[in-house]
């Protein structure tokens, strides 16, 4: 009898294969359709309050989650229906492929030397201002927005569809979306973005350390040490104003070799963060490093998102949605 769980699994690893052959749409993507919604949203009852904010996270992402158990419960009376809806949320949600060709074309410009062009496409990978950054700068930028978001992007809602299915797909999606819409520390959204924020962290706990687990053990593949990796996130992964993404970009310093950290402007605020790693600054050939840490990370995610599904069918047993694979009929006795 075919199980639930084991339909996610097979509709993760499909899913994940489906990021990695084809990137987001430049148009019309429904993370984009869902964002610009939320900034509707937005605009009719913004206040400067927790609880307007509170009450905006909870309609925004709640919608979503809700739509997509409506969704997973339909789909749940076929296998097919399951693995196809797991494997288009999946591909949806995920951002791997997309991060790792901006990061790509990154590390081309700077290669190049063509710094214009590198402050041009900053903005597509963080929310730094590009117009005083040098070279050594954007290099630095780039790997900790790869080292943060191969965590939000991939590893955490990997995770959160192992445990929740399409909900957890969508919902984490939502809530990581909100986070990034509202999230700042700035007049605006200090209250009001107070719920998103600290939502988003509650969602990223066990991804990001995670994220910084695969990054440490992977590290001898892109030159780098494992136990290296493992102490500069101990370390310096609570050095960052995120208690998330401190860990993820402590743990790709150490297995680059490479120190991040120090001062970021965003719209003209200064934030000053602490050092992670001890090496030199990233150039270049550290982004395309980083790149192929973050693939390796997404697909060890990938096979350990579809394991935790396939343990689960087996916790959880039987599938009892009342579809079956395949229905075990009453055979009559014979009483000759």
């Amino acid at each position: 009898m075919m199980r639930r769980s084991s339909w996610r699994a097979l509709g993760l690893l499909a899913g994940f294969a489906l990021d990695a052959a084809i990137a987001d749409p430049r148009r019309a993507h429904p993370v984009a359709v869902f964002g610009a919604a939320a900034a509707k949203v937005e605009n009719r009852i913004w206040a400067a309050s927790r609880g307007r904010g509170a009450a905006f996270t909870a309609v925004c992402a709640g919608g979503v989650t809700l739509a997509g158990m409506a969704a997973q419960r339909l789909a749940s009376r076929s296998p097919a229906g399951s693995v196809i809806l797991t494997a288009a949320a999946t591909w949806v949600v995920l951002g791997g492929a997309s991060l790792a060709a901006e990061a790509s074309g990154m590390a081309r410009a700077l290669e190049t030397g063509d710094l214009g062009n590198a402050r041009r496409r900053l903005p597509a990978l963080c929310g730094r201002d590009p117009g005083r950054l040098d070279e050594a700068e954007i290099a630095r930028a780039t790997v900790e927005s790869l080292a943060e978001n191969t965590c939000d992007a991939v590893v955490a809602p990997l995770l959160w569809g192992a445990f929740c299915g399409v909900p957890g797909l969508l919902g984490y999606r939502a809530v990581n979306t909100l986070d990034a819409m509202v999230g700042h520390r700035s007049a605006r959204y200090e209250n009001f973005g107070w719920a998103a924020a600290r939502l988003d962290d509650v969602a990223n706990l066990l991804p990001a350390r995670l994220t910084g687990i695969l990054a440490a053990v992977l590290a001898p593949a892109v030159g780098g040490s494992m136990r290296h990796a493992l102490r500069t996130m101990g370390r310096d992964g609570r050095s960052h104003p995120s208690p998330n993404g401190g860990q993820c970009e402590a743990a790709f310093a150490g297995a680059l070799g490479v120190r991040l950290g120090g001062t970021n402007v965003y719209a003209g605020r200064t934030e000053q963060r602490g050092m992670l790693g001890d090496g030199a600054r990233p150039a270049a050939g550290d982004i395309l490093r980083a790149v192929r840490l973050s693939r390796l990370v997404g697909t060890a995610a990938a096979v350990l998102a579809a394991v935790l599904a396939a343990v689960l069918a087996d916790v959880l047993g039987p599938d009892t949605s009342g579809a079956s694979a395949d229905p075990i009929r009453e055979v009559p006795h014979d009483t000759r």
